[in-house]
């Protein structure tokens, strides 16, 4: 026997299995034997597991809510832990659907637990039907019905059991972007940063899960930035604005790079749309931020409290976020005061003034918008510039094209000659207009 394991809660499951004698097969599990012993559970007695991959960004923020490192790990089947757990499974999406789910059709499909009941996959489930059983008081609920793992079962075993139950298999009961981008990381370092092996395990392709580890990369920078005020859940809603910036500074210059995730890290701050920020995917993103909230009369009082009273104790983690140190066009000062402020903090401005920080955050976010908005309309002004001689340079490619297939497409019986000189007729009466207007 495993010493490790909770002997007592192991030889009530062993007691368990020996009085059913059922049996079903979990084909996920990566052993040859896959006919594992099925058993009904009390809710009250099964362990929801503090590892689970589904809640590890809540369970971060948690930790440093409460600056209880050791929540989860120190006694992660105690009465504290599990509380915990079991608060942030009934504060998920969808929960109360669940909930009637069960109570209308209840339980599908087994569990499955370790020999000593800590669930491995399941835990909504149970947590959904606890609350049935103890708060609505709904008796059919009392029970969790639950394949058992062999005492055995190692913890790389378990982590591939989940990931293949959960992410590849499960789509019913989605991860958050955050979390399934922790479990990438996770089985990356695990998996000897082999991407091949990660993909094979998530069952997706290589640049999907590529994506999703860089992604968590930009959102690590930014919870960093906020010194323990910002945590990675609660970025859940912010994929999309996410999605881009990773993908535009990809194959970008360090300068601009570091340009548009001021920007982008500050818009998301600030509550401004993804899609207005992807106006700012250009190398002066940060400048023409920083020039649009400098315009602004009501934003210059906060601007000044920043500057001089602020200090920027971000050090290295800043430097490795944006870049070099602050300039006068960046947005460093700024993102770092909003990143470590809290939307119902109240803050001296440089005009002796007090703020709430959400109104702060709503006129920055408002300024963002602006520049954004600006951004895009000297796009399409660079682009009207630029038309004409683009769609000139395009004619005269298919005007080549045309003249290189010619001799070939007179061979055949069935061209058209008369038809083919009425095109060039029109052609040229075109070019003609073209040059009148000049």
């Amino acid at each position: 026997m495993n010493p490790v394991l909770d002997q007592e809660r192991v030889q009530h499951l062993v007691a368990r299995q020996s009085s059913s004698k059922r049996r079903a097969l979990l084909a996920a599990w990566s052993r040859p034997d896959r006919e594992l012993p099925l058993v009904d559970l009390e809710v009250t007695w099964v362990r929801l597991s503090t590892l689970n991959h589904r809640t590890k960004a809540e369970q971060m923020r948690e930790i440093e809510t409460k600056g209880r490192p050791d929540l989860f790990s120190a006694d992660p089947m105690g009465s504290e832990a599990q509380a915990a757990q079991l608060r942030i499974l009934k504060s998920q999406p969808g929960f109360d659907d669940l909930k009637a789910d069960l109570r209308e059709r209840g339980q599908q499909e087994p569990a499955v637990a370790t020999a000593e009941g800590v669930l491995v996959n399941g835990n909504r489930r149970s947590a959904a039907l606890r609350s049935l059983y103890l708060d609505d008081q709904h008796a059919p609920s009392r029970y969790v019905r639950c394949l058992v793992l062999p005492a055995d079962a190692t913890m790389d075993e378990l982590v591939d059991l989940e990931t293949e139950l959960q992410i590849a298999r499960d789509f019913r009961e989605d991860y958050s972007w955050v979390n399934e981008a922790l479990l990438i990381e996770e089985l990356f370092n695990r998996e000897a940063q082999n991407w091949d092996r990660v993909a094979a395990r998530m069952h997706k392709d290589v640049p999907k899960v590529r994506a999703q580890y860089e992604k968590l990369q930009q959102l690590h920078q930014l919870v960093a930035l906020s010194d323990g005020t910002r945590h990675h859940a609660d970025f859940d809603e912010n994929e999309s604005a996410f999605e881009e910036l990773t993908r535009h500074i990809r194959t970008k210059p360090k300068a601009e790079a570091n340009s548009v995730r001021g920007a982008y890290f500050l818009g998301t701050l600030t509550g401004v749309n993804y899609r207005d920020l992807r106006h700012l995917q250009r190398p002066d993103a940060a400048a023409l931020v920083r020039q649009e909230l400098e315009s602004d009369p009501t934003i210059a009082p906060l601007l000044c409290a920043i500057r001089h009273n602020v200090p920027n104790n971000g050090g290295d983690v800043l430097d490795d976020a944006l870049g070099d140190a602050a300039q006068e066009e960046d947005l460093s000062d700024i993102l770092a005061f909003f990143a470590r402020k809290r939307s119902e903090e109240i803050v001296t401005l440089a005009d002796g003034k007090n703020a709430v920080v959400s109104d702060l955050i709503a006129s920055v976010g408002a300024a963002v918008a602006v520049a954004a908005q600006e951004a895009d309309e000297d796009s399409k002004d660079a682009k009207a510039l630029v038309a004409p001689l683009s769609r000139l340079a395009a004619a005269k490619e298919q005007v080549g094209r045309a003249a290189a297939a010619l001799e070939r497409a007179r061979s055949f019986d069935g061209w058209n000659e008369a038809d083919f000189q009425t095109k060039v007729a029109a052609l040229k009466a075109e070019v003609s207009k073209l040059e009148a207007r000049g």
